[in-house]
């Protein structure tokens, strides 16, 4: 029995989990190299350990990928697991409990960064492996793909996957990379947003000026950025960059309220966040507005002085990154394309504009009708003993629509994540019950998915 393996073997899971939280696998900070080479190893390692046959940490042009696999027989299906072995930035550190890359079990949930975005999660799916194997009940044949660089965008694996395109062939794509409604009321994610991530800058005056001899008489950056950004969403909470929404498709009432049967409480909602009221575009429901609807987010603004006390300096330069997460059907280098038009356009005489594309990527969609949503739905309503909610994520996963369009198989996202975990933020937690659900979810699946 699956949940008898758990159990024997819980305090070896986490010991092997926090060995690889501890490596500050930071794929956006150059120092952190050699860490995500150390990541890669370990991951290689416990594939091995787990029962793979083969597993290798292969190079790209930026952090490598991790592949390995058990074919047990060729005409048998095969699943591809996809997970992500680096993590996002720690900061601010003082902001932390306890230190980030020393995890510590506290009310029944792991802290540290990766904990649930995607150490946890990714090695819910080795675990469960590791079970089939070791009890010679693995019906199908597994593929591992660990990517080092989801947090940055996957900008190297969409290349290698096409190099790789015979060794990666699967017939569908199962990751644990996102969250569910509620640890009560289980959902499973059928498709995903997409996005598209730049860098502007507006530049005045060609060196940082004394505000008192020239303000008023010179277009300072800082104002010109904040009134370009005002511009760029109306009083309807609606993207007024020219072409935007051309290619959304608008789901039928129908579908509208199926989404909508999903339990929500939206005073529960804003508590945990610390909010007293929520906004967006003009009639949607919240749970709309993050997993059917795109958006537009300033996620930095800088420029100026930013130190302690006062320096009456009016800057040369302004700086902002904004990230646009968009749905099915909008193409994330269109929509760059779009938004770089409509800022440029934007901008008064007096000040000069730059947009810098960074990474970005497709939305995506699996059909509650597929054999991989049945096989997930079947096995995590049997483990939480009620049935699942098929929902919609509002986050991204870039890599996942180049993969289904490389390896044509379709991802299903079967996450054990809760809200309450803040992936990103400091004092991230991914709680035990649910980290152990995972295994035991994973493991059903699989025998689900061959029936």
């Amino acid at each position: 029995m699956i949940k008898n393996y758990i159990q024997e073997n819980q305090d070896r899971f986490l010991s092997e989990l926090f060995e690889l939280l501890r490596i500050p696998s930071i794929s956006s900070m150059a120092e952190h190299k050699p860490d995500m080479q150390k990541a890669a190893d370990k991951f290689v390692e416990a594939l091995l350990a787990a029962g793979c046959d083969t597993a290798e940490v292969y190079p790209t042009k930026g952090h490598p990928v991790v592949f390995a696999q058990k074919i047990i027989d060729k005409s048998k299906p095969t699943i591809l697991v996809y997970a992500h072995y680096d993590v996002q930035p720690a900061d601010p550190l003082d902001l932390w409990k306890t230190p980030p890359f020393e995890p510590e079990i506290r009310d029944g949930a792991i802290y540290a960064r990766g904990a649930n975005d995607d150490k946890g999660q990714g090695f819910m799916h080795v675990k469960a492996f590791e079970y089939l194997v070791k009890n010679n009940q693995l019906p199908c044949n597994v593929k591992f793909l660990i990517d080092g660089e989801e947090e940055i965008g996957s900008p190297s694996l969409p290349e290698w996957a096409i190099a790789n395109k015979e060794l990666l062939a699967c017939d569908d794509i199962l990751v644990s990379d996102t969250t569910m409604i509620d640890e009560k009321v289980p959902s499973i994610n059928v498709g995903m947003r997409g996005l598209a991530y730049l860098e502007v800058e507006v530049t005045g005056p060609d060196k940082d000026l004394h505000s008192g001899h020239y303000g008023g008489a010179i277009a300072n950056p800082i104002n010109v950025l904040a009134s370009m950004i005002d511009k760029l969403i109306d009083h309807k909470g609606r993207i007024t960059v020219k072409g935007f929404y051309d290619k959304v498709v608008e789901l039928t009432k129908e579908e509208r309220e199926m989404l909508n049967k999903a339990p929500f409480n939206e005073q529960e909602f804003m508590d945990l966040i610390g909010i007293d009221a929520v906004t967006g575009e003009e009639g949607y429901t919240t749970m709309e507005r993050t997993g059917i609807r795109p958006c537009l987010d300033v996620n930095g603004i800088w420029g100026g002085y930013t130190g302690e006390g006062a320096k009456t300096v009016l800057p040369s330069k302004a700086h902002a990154k904004i990230s646009m997460r968009i749905v099915p059907n909008q193409d994330h280098k269109e929509i760059a394309k779009l938004f770089e038009e409509h800022f440029l356009s934007l901008a008064p005489k007096g000040v000069k504009v730059k947009v810098t594309p960074h990474h970005g990527g497709q939305g995506f969609l699996c059909p509650i009708s597929s054999k991989v949503y049945k096989a997930a739905s079947r096995a995590v309503g049997e483990v939480y003993g009620i049935e699942p909610v098929p929902s919609r994520g509002g986050g991204s996963i870039p890599v996942l629509a180049d993969l289904q369009q490389i390896l044509e198989a379709n991802p299903l996202l079967m996450g054990f994540g809760l809200e309450r975990d803040v992936i990103h933020s400091p004092n991230e937690s991914y709680l035990l019950s649910q980290f152990f659900k995972g295994i035991e979810s994973i493991a059903l699946f699989y025998k689900y998915y061959t029936e």
